[in-house]
């Protein structure tokens, strides 16, 4: 006579359940990847707008607000309107010259593009451009 196994030696049945929470965690660990790629992405262009915005501004013909309506611009073109909390321009000076500093706050993406407002706060200077 054959003696019945004894209590949790029998492992049929556990491939499944094993597939289903291996699964489970590598397709957490995949979402958490390319959240933090989208995250990336997002920062490096409202960084981009800044910098060609804060550029903008500086030159010698072009009002300091249009550098922020520039910034804005190619926000709301890449990512769409509802990334931008705010843009704002600021005369200052950088190694004692006259610049131009553009600040973006913007949206933090934590789940797509959702994410907690005003969570990022990225500065561009330009020096400013003087007709003489």
């Amino acid at each position: 006579m054959d003696a019945a196994p004894a209590s949790g030696a029998n492992d049929e049945g556990s491939s499944p359940v094993e597939f289903v929470l291996v699964g489970a965690i590598l397709t957490a660990l995949t979402l958490a990847v390319l959240q933090l790629g989208i995250a990336m992405y997002v920062r490096n262009i409202v960084h981009d707008a800044a910098v060609t915005g804060a550029f903008h501004a500086a030159l010698a013909d072009v009002q300091p607000g249009e550098g922020a309506a520039r910034t804005e611009a190619i926000i709301t073109q890449t990512l769409g309107g509802d990334i931008v909390d705010e843009v704002s321009v600021s005369e200052s000076t950088l190694a004692g010259e006259p610049a131009v500093t553009v600040t973006v706050a913007a949206r933090v993406p934590l789940a797509g593009l959702l994410g907690v407002p005003r969570g990022w706060e990225v500065s561009a200077s330009a020096p400013r451009e003087e007709l003489d």
